[in-house]
């Protein structure tokens, strides 16, 4: 079949301050590249003191393009209703750029509702299709606030398709009353990156390995609790925690205060690649948090071969294997260290290639193949 070119229009996406931002999203460009050529339209949040009005700039960082063509739409804040006006003037403007280099779109792809309107602007000046995903927690915890409740329901109902990660999302979407032609197309993991370690790591001391923004909304002082509790049952085990924000700080002093100094280790920010390191050399997944959409880094631990304990909350029952995972409710850390002693006793080095082959739904390739069929309806509607 003909490569379509699918112009991706996100709100949300990798920046330099930001590496982890909107990482989801360019995963799901680098699964639909694998079908169809992509370009990339960031459209940035406002920036104070910008010296121009509106500007774009390609990005140049291969770590944060994946080599994907990426262009960066920013503007001067404004008042917010000035600014989102810039917002919109810089999708077209971006979108004239994209084909006057010769990258005629076949359809529009945008990723995040706040996109989705000039999405649907662009898609309907041009006559081209339009299918936005969404990924905002904001819906199914309904604090959306009601301005944007009506930029939602506004793209969402002219869209060709609406594409929530997960069911909870889409449930939560239609919480507010928002109608759309919906279909659920989950976020994807490279599994040629995350796969299954093949020899043992040959060290009694099981790892358990947390992986995360170091904020509020993922449960770390829940767990760290769970872990002092773990620590007056058994002694065989440790706990990695990898990624950076703003409580590290507090979380780091509580390891300390619950005794937990030798056994807890706080590892920072790390790309990708070294991730897929601390998973191979991990026993078990652990991810406490209070509310998540289809987090990435659940699919990125079943690709890898790890059995998992998670909250019960939003699509984490979506994300795990029933199979080889215990769920919890959030915050409470004597069920969490109960599920994690529970599956410390239950870890099968054996089990890993099994775990990892039933991840593989959630590959690049089987979503990139969703994803172009899609595209397909569109164009023969």
């Amino acid at each position: 079949m003909r490569r379509l070119r699918v112009l991706f229009l996100t709100a949300w996406y990798p920046t330099r301050a930001q590496p982890m931002h909107g990482v989801f999203i360019r995963e799901h460009a680098r699964a639909v590249q694998l079908y169809d050529d992509v370009v990339v339209v960031h459209l940035a949040d406002p920036e104070d003191g910008l010296k121009r009005f509106w500007q774009l700039e390609e990005e140049t960082d291969p770590t944060l393009t994946a080599g994907i063509p990426t262009l960066r739409s920013r503007y001067r804040a404004w008042p917010p209703k000035l600014s989102y006006g810039f917002f919109l003037v810089g999708a077209f403007r971006a979108y004239r750029h994209v084909v006057a280099n010769g990258f005629q779109p076949d359809i529009v792809h945008a990723h995040i509702f706040t996109a989705g309107v000039p999405g649907v602007l662009l898609a309907q000046r041009w006559g081209l299709p339009v299918v936005i995903s969404e990924h905002f927690t904001a819906f199914p915890r309904h604090t959306l606030p009601r301005q944007h409740v009506w930029k939602a329901r506004w793209a969402f109902q002219r869209a060709d398709w609406v594409l929530p990660v997960s069911r909870a999302l889409q449930d939560g979407i239609a919480g507010y009353g928002i109608r759309g032609r919906f279909c659920v197309v989950p976020n994807a993991v490279d599994t040629a990156l995350f796969r299954p370690l093949l020899y043992p790591h040959g060290s009694d001391v099981k790892r358990l390995l947390f992986v995360g923004r170091l904020a509020p909304i993922k449960g770390v002082p829940a767990l760290l609790q769970a872990a002092a509790l773990l620590q007056q049952q058994r002694q065989d085990w440790c706990l990695d925690l990898v990624g950076e924000g703003p409580q590290r700080p507090l979380y780091e002093q509580q390891a300390i205060e619950l005794g937990l100094t030798g056994r807890v280790r706080f590892h920072g920010y790390h790309p990708h690649e070294t991730i897929a390191q601390f998973m191979q050399a991990a026993d078990l997944f652990v991810l406490p948090s209070l509310w998540e959409n289809l987090p990435c880094v659940l699919l990125e631990a079943r690709a890898s071969g790890l059995p998992v304990v998670a909250s019960a909350v939003g699509g984490i029952p979506e994300a795990v294997d029933p199979l080889y995972s215990l769920l919890v409710p959030p915050q409470q850390p004597e069920q969490l260290a109960q599920a994690l002693s529970t599956m410390l006793d239950r870890c099968d080095f054996d089990q890993r290639a099994t775990i990892a082959a039933r991840a593989q739904a959630f590959s690049l390739q089987a979503v990139g193949q969703i994803l172009h069929n899609l595209y397909q309806e569109c164009l023969r509607r």
